[in-house]
C-alpha cells in the first residue's frame, strides 16, 4: 500500500492506493472511487478490485485509489466535503492556494489524474439518489478512446457530455478529457446501499477494461458480452425553482416522452402544488428519491436518447 500526502494548511491528509506494475511495459491504467464518499459499490468494488491485483498477469500499471474523498467517507457526508461544503466532482483541475477540497483536486490531479493514459472513476448514487447505471464521457480529442471503454465497461447506457453548455464541470472526466487522456465515470448502485449486484457490476466493468487494453495478460480471462447500449447525446439537469416536497412520477430507467409528468414539487403542507413535466423525450438515469428539495435543488438528470447501438 501507498499513501499520498496532501499538505493542508492545518495538516496532513493521507489518501491510501495500491500501485501495480507488471513484469513488462505496457499502458498505464488508473482506477478510483469514493470521489463521493458514501457511494459505497463503487468504493466496494475497488477495494476488491486493489486486492486482487497481481504483478504475474498484469502488462503495464495499475494505480487503484477505493477512496478519494477520505473526509466525506468518514463523516457520511452526501455530495459535498464538510469542512467548506464544496463537491469535490466539480472542483477539478483544483488550486493549490484554495479551500480545503480545491487543494484536494490539485493533488489528485497531479498524483493521479495527469500521470494517467487511462482513467476510469467509479461512482454510484448518493444517498438521497436512485439510479439506473450509466457511463458518461466527455467530448475531446480523445472521445471515441472514451467512448470505446464506455462502451466495454458493459452497462445499459451511455452518455456523451459535449464541451458546449457543459452540466457537469470540474469532474475527474472532464479534467482528463482536458488532458488528452481516454476516460470514463461508471455509475452502478444507488441510495448509499452496499449491494452485491452493483459492485459486481462495476467488477465485471473493470475487468472487461483491463482485458480491453491488454493489462490483463491471464490466458483464461474473457469479455464479459453485454447487450449493446442506449447512448445519449448529452442530457438535461432539472431543478426545482422553490424548496420543497418532491414526489418522483418516474422512476430511473423509464422512458418519457415530452410533457409527461416527472413528478411534483408542493409546500410541506401539500399546497402550492407544482407539476415538473419531461421538457424533450428520455431517459432519467439518476432521481433524487429525498422529498426535501432546496430551492434550485436537482430533481433529476433526464439523458436524451438516440437508441441503441452496436458495441464497440
Amino acid at each position: 500500500m501507498h499513501e499520498l500526502i496532501v499538505p493542508l494548511p492545518d495538516g496532513a491528509l493521507a489518501v491510501p492506493y495500491v500501485e501495480v506494475a507488471g513484469k513488462s511495459a505496457g499502458p498505464h491504467l488508473t482506477v478510483m472511487a469514493g470521489v463521493h464518499g458514501a457511494e459505497y459499490t463503487s468504493i466496494a468494488a475497488v477495494r476488491e478490485f486493489a486486492r486482487a491485483l497481481d504483478p504475474a498477469w498484469v502488462h503495464g500499471r495499475i494505480t487503484a485509489v477505493p477512496v478519494v474523498n477520505l473526509l466525506s467517507f468518514w463523516e457520511r457526508s452526501a455530495f459535498v466535503v464538510p469542512l467548506d461544503e464544496k463537491n469535490l466532482n466539480r472542483s477539478f483541475p483544483g488550486n493549490p492556494g484554495g479551500t480545503f477540497t480545491e487543494v484536494l483536486a490539485h493533488h489528485i490531479t497531479e498524483a493521479f489524474i495527469r500521470p494517467t493514459d487511462y482513467l476510469l472513476d467509479l461512482h454510484a448514487g448518493d444517498l438521497p439518489e436512485a439510479l439506473e447505471p450509466f457511463v458518461l464521457y466527455d467530448e475531446s480529442p480523445v472521445e471515441e478512446q472514451s467512448r470505446r471503454l464506455a462502451h466495454a465497461y458493459g452497462l445499459g447506457h451511455v452518455v456523451r457530455q459535449a464541451r458546449a453548455g457543459q452540466t457537469v464541470g470540474g469532474s475527474t472526466s472532464a479534467v482528463a478529457a482536458d488532458l488528452g487522456i481516454p476516460s470514463i465515470t461508471a455509475e452502478a448502485g444507488q441510495n448509499g446501499i452496499l449491494d452485491r449486484v452493483s459492485v459486481d457490476r462495476h467488477l465485471t466493468g473493470l475487468a472487461n477494461i483491463t482485458r480491453l487494453l491488454g493489462i490483463d495478460t491471464r490466458p483464461s480471462s474473457g469479455t464479459t458480452v453485454s447487450a449493446p447500449p442506449v447512448e445519449h447525446d448529452g442530457w438535461v439537469w432539472l431543478r426545482t425553482t422553490t424548496a420543497g416536497w418532491w414526489e418522483p412520477a418516474v422512476a430511473p430507467g423509464t422512458d418519457v416522452d415530452a410533457g409527461d409528468l416527472l413528478g411534483t414539487v408542493s409546500g410541506v403542507l401539500g399546497d402550492h402544488r407544482t407539476e415538473i413535466r419531461a421538457p424533450e423525450a428520455g431517459v432519467p438515469l439518476f432521481v433524487t428519491s429525498s422529498p426535501a428539495v432546496t430551492a434550485d435543488g436537482l430533481l433529476m438528470g433526464l439523458a436524451r436518447t438516440n437508441g441503441p447501438v452496436a458495441q464497440t
